[in-house]
């Protein structure tokens, strides 16, 4: 059986459970949603809501250099830190959280394969509602690397060019314009469809019934092999507000160790909104 390319970003439940309240080892559960830390979370992990404290409150941006510098001193994170990501949805906003921490250049960051899901399921972990004490830090993050991300004026070139692989993430009635968003979320732009050229390759095809990520053999049969990605090519991923494309990024660059995978985190909210632009059903 072939390896992940880079299996070091990942860590299994006993993992953690293994090394829960180990110095340098720092926790954070990131969730859709935003109230179930609240209720109750893995011993020692702080909590981020994807909704206050990693999007910019007034643009529709990333949180900035010194936002991210300040939420991760406040949470006791430092540089030399290992932090490991869960979160609920198969790690969607966890993935999405391991994006903006390679984007500001953290050196060791992890997810917990599985993420809360799979904790939850295992009859020996446990979860706490009690509150994790917390000795700030403080914190000092590297200029953004912007290889990572995709912005519109790029995902417009690569559209007309057609010279880049673009792999749509969204659900199959999401990508032919039947619906906008997902079941029970808000419709975030003005048309449906997706960004002609683009591969439908659902983010869920990812993932075993567990949450965990499937073997690398499955992932370059999905993605490769039937999903006609060219892995010579530069790539973009692109979802609805950017946090399932996260997950498919993690995939693409880390488990099957694609060269320049880029997330598009305007994503639809943004191309489907945009006056002009081409779109396809």
């Amino acid at each position: 059986m072939t390896e992940y390319s880079h299996p070091e970003i990942l860590v299994n439940t006993d993992w953690v459970k293994q090394n829960l309240g180990k110095a340098g080892i720092k926790l954070v559960e990131v969730d859709v949603d935003t109230k179930a830390y609240e209720a109750g979370h893995i011993p020692g992990a702080v909590g981020f809501n994807w909704q206050s404290q990693l999007q910019d409150q007034v643009r529709r941006d990333i949180i900035s250099k010194q936002e991210f510098e300040k939420l991760l001193s406040a949470a006791g994170v430092s540089p030399s830190d290992t932090v490991i990501l869960y979160g609920d949805n198969n790690n969607w906003f966890a993935s999405y959280a391991f994006w903006l921490f390679k984007m500001y250049g953290h050196k060791d960051v992890r997810l917990m394969n599985g993420g809360r899901v799979k904790w939850l399921n295992e009859s020996d972990k446990q979860l706490v509602a009690d509150r994790t004490a917390i000795t700030p830090t403080q914190y000092h993050a590297s200029e953004p690397d912007l290889s990572l991300r995709a912005l519109l004026p790029e995902v417009l070139k690569v559209q007309a060019e057609k010279q880049q692989n673009l792999v749509d993430v969204r659900s199959p009635d999401e990508f032919s314009g039947k619906v906008i968003a997902p079941p029970g979320m808000t419709e975030t732009a003005q048309r449906g469809g997706h960004i002609p050229g683009a591969k439908s390759i659902p983010w869920s095809m990812a993932a075993n019934a567990d949450g965990t990520f499937k073997s690398a053999d499955e992932l370059h049969k999905i993605y490769i092999g039937n999903g006609g990605i060219d892995p010579g090519k530069d790539t973009i991923s692109y979802c609805r507000i950017g946090e399932r494309s996260s997950h498919t990024w993690v995939v693409l660059k880390y488990l099957l160790g694609l060269s320049n995978v880029k997330n598009y985190d305007g994503s639809w909210t943004e191309y489907g909104s945009v006056v002009g632009a081409p779109i396809e059903r």
